[in-house]
């Protein structure tokens, strides 16, 4: 009889053996995909808050762009007797280093003159009837269009060529 009892016994603890492995596995189990959802969820804020910096820096800058505007206009309206006053030289400086500075960030101005019309890049202000262009093609910046990496920030405001109304579309 001892040794039914000592192979019951051993039953037993092979039985109690095999379920804290089955456990022990389901555990690894729980632990390994509770650290791939722990990953994607630290993979997930982090690009969200990547987005947020992009769209707050979009925020920022679309509210510098106008201030650019109106030094770019500024140093074109100054008369030639006056080039080379320190004052102009300073609202010159200030405006290639604003330029400089938002192009670090990530700001690119958008090619207009002379391209086919882009409704994803422009904006369609005037159109000229005109045989001297293409029918869509742009043959004027009416305000610079900016990109901020690869999303448009503001649409170029353009002329935009059309054929005259007396011609007929080929």
């Amino acid at each position: 009889m001892e040794e039914n009892e000592v192979e019951e016994t051993l039953e037993e603890e092979v039985d109690k053996l095999e379920k804290a492995s089955a456990e022990a596995a389901e555990y690894l189990d729980q632990l390994q995909r509770s650290q791939a959802e722990f990953s994607n969820y630290k993979k997930r804020i982090e690009r969200e808050r990547e987005e947020f910096v992009t769209l707050a820096n979009g925020a920022l800058i679309s509210n510098l762009l106008p201030i650019l505007d109106d030094c770019e206009r500024a140093l074109k309206t100054v008369p030639d007797n006056l080039q080379g006053l320190t004052w102009v030289e300073g609202i010159s400086l200030i405006a290639r280093r604003l330029r400089m500075t938002l192009e670090q960030e990530g700001l690119s101005e958008i090619e207009a003159t002379r391209m086919k019309f882009d409704p994803e890049l422009h904006h369609a202000a005037v159109r000229e009837e005109t045989n001297e262009c293409e029918e869509d093609e742009i043959i004027g910046v009416l305000q610079k269009g900016y990109k901020l990496h690869d999303r448009v920030l503001r649409p170029a405001m353009v002329r935009v060529a059309a054929k005259p109304s007396g011609e007929s579309k080929e």
